[in-house]
């Protein structure tokens, strides 16, 4: 089984720009260590793996309120940054799914 890379930054454009509160940006994060945590059990079945970040996406999602109550949006600067991210993980497990699908699910 494959870990993450630990060096790799997860979301790291978010936490270098003031207008996203870290905390939120925490909140993204454990979802997307939840897909990492998947796979890195060396699952393969591209439909769970699938689930997994349609839970993510819809997670980050439901977060979109609390951003605002803080002054702050998943806006263009966030949507790199998680797709930036999310592209990384897929590559590195060597995932056959294409960005787009893997974050289908969002509405920012």
């Amino acid at each position: 089984m494959k870990k993450f890379d630990e060096a790799y930054p997860l979301l790291d454009e978010m936490y270098r720009d003031g207008y996203f509160p870290d905390f939120l940006v925490d909140k993204i994060k454990d979802l997307v260590q939840n897909v990492i945590g998947l796979l890195e059990t060396g699952e393969k079945d591209l439909d769970r793996i699938q689930d997994a970040l349609d839970e993510m996406t819809l997670g980050i999602n439901e977060l979109q309120d609390e951003f605002a109550e803080n002054d702050s949006e998943i806006e263009t600067v966030a949507r790199e940054s998680i797709a930036q991210t999310v592209d990384y993980i897929l590559k590195w497990f060597d995932m056959e799914i294409d960005l787009e699908d893997a974050i289908g699910a969002r509405d920012w």
